[in-house]
């Protein structure tokens, strides 16, 4: 005679259902807790000068680990004809990685993203304009109006580390030290004097302890005083511009080869960091 234990069974059942439970409670617990809190499209061209190319491939390599462990979604594209308003439309924040777009249609398109609300980091040459280089200024809205800055005069080379501080308080110099040492970076010039203009909040600038700045060979390659701005915002905007993005690279020896990385310097990556994570959460 087949005889039943019943309290076996029963305790085993109700073992299996509060398993049941349990991992379908997890499952939705995680897919409520995964679900991305903004999204973030970088444009990028990564065709011209290694060090801007290393930067590039260096950014998309460390911002899906950035975003992983912020909870956003990061996307990279080198289309810049997606740089349309029904694209744009699926993103809150906008990446100029390297580039700038060059047709008007994609011009129009970032300047109504930007004045409906939009957020947006540029990094190093994405500023770049002078005339009669394959970078003209000629986009008077982006260059004078929204970053401020105007035409590229000049630079520092080779690149340089170099002592930061911090000139005004804003959510993404949150637990920054007052000043800090940078990864090397060429630093560059601007034809307009930022501290003039009533739209734009210099966030960091360079020390005067970095001087002198620059190895040369050219002596106008090495910087020994004056006044240089290399993280800003636009009040009107949500934006923040960062000069930093131009990884040190061994032309001297002919090797190519990426000898300095941005992403190393831990105080610089947190506050790129802090730029998305305010960029993406804040209100025009």
């Amino acid at each position: 005679m087949l005889i039943f234990n019943n309290t076996k069974y029963f305790t085993t059942k109700k073992s299996i259902l509060m398993m049941l439970f349990l991992v379908c409670f997890t499952g939705f617990s995680q897919q409520k807790k995964e679900k991305p809190k903004f999204k973030v499209i970088a444009f990028y061209t990564a065709k011209n000068d290694q060090a801007h190319i290393s930067f590039v491939h260096e950014a998309n390599k460390r911002f899906p680990k950035i975003a992983e462990e912020n909870h956003f979604v990061y996307d990279s594209t080198d289309n810049w004809n997606n740089l349309n308003e029904k694209f744009l439309a699926n993103y809150q924040v906008v990446l100029f990685l390297d580039t700038r777009p060059e047709t008007l249609e994609q011009r129009k398109a970032f300047e109504k993203y930007m004045k409906d609300g939009g957020g947006f980091i540029g990094f190093h040459f994405s500023a770049f304009a002078l005339n009669g280089s394959d970078y003209p200024q000629n986009w008077n809205w982006y260059h004078n109006t929204f970053l401020g800055s105007g035409e590229y005069v000049s630079n520092t080379w080779k690149p340089t580390s170099a002592v930061l501080k911090i000139e005004n308080q804003h959510p993404i110099t949150k637990d920054i030290p007052k000043t800090f040492k940078s990864a090397p970076n060429e630093w560059y010039r601007w034809s307009n004097d930022l501290r003039k203009n009533k739209d734009i909040k210099i966030l960091v600038a360079i020390d005067e302890n970095s001087f002198p700045l620059g190895t040369g060979p050219k002596a106008s390659e090495i910087w020994h005083s004056g006044y240089y701005p290399v993280v800003w915002t636009n009040k009107n905007y949500k934006m923040i511009y960062i000069n930093m993005g131009h990884n040190d690279i061994d032309y001297e020896n002919g090797t190519n080869k990426t000898l300095s990385y941005t992403f190393e310097n831990e105080t610089q990556t947190k506050l790129i960091t802090n730029s998305l994570l305010w960029l993406g959460s804040s209100k025009k």
